[in-house]
């Protein structure tokens, strides 16, 4: 189950959360980001014992997409004990990217 965040749970459920999660960023206008949000649920369920996914809609939460310098979407932040440890984000970003990114925050947390 996927976890809507906003600006009023984005402190409690991010930041001051331990788990290792996936923030993607998406816009209901994003052709891209709707794009690549099978692909991202598909690899969450698959690596659901060491990550989790969140979801934020950038529309509804513009100013604290302004405060994490959030340019462009689709975006995909990724963070373990509430700090950032990988970003990517554009219209270019493809689904072996995004793999990529995934394998290589597991990988970064087993370590």
């Amino acid at each position: 189950m996927t976890i809507e965040i906003n600006k009023d749970n984005y402190q409690q459920e991010i930041i001051d959360n331990p788990k290792p999660t996936v923030v993607d960023f998406w816009g209901p206008k994003c052709v891209r980001c709707l794009e690549l949000m099978p692909t991202m649920e598909k690899l969450a369920e698959k690596h659901k014992d060491q990550l989790r996914l969140v979801k934020l809609d950038a529309t509804k939460n513009r100013r604290l997409c302004m405060g994490l310098r959030l340019m462009s979407l689709p975006a995909f932040i990724f963070y373990q004990d509430g700090q950032e440890v990988i970003r990517i984000s554009g219209q270019d970003i493809s689904e072996d990217e995004l793999q990529d990114a995934v394998k290589k925050f597991i990988d970064q947390k087993e370590m």
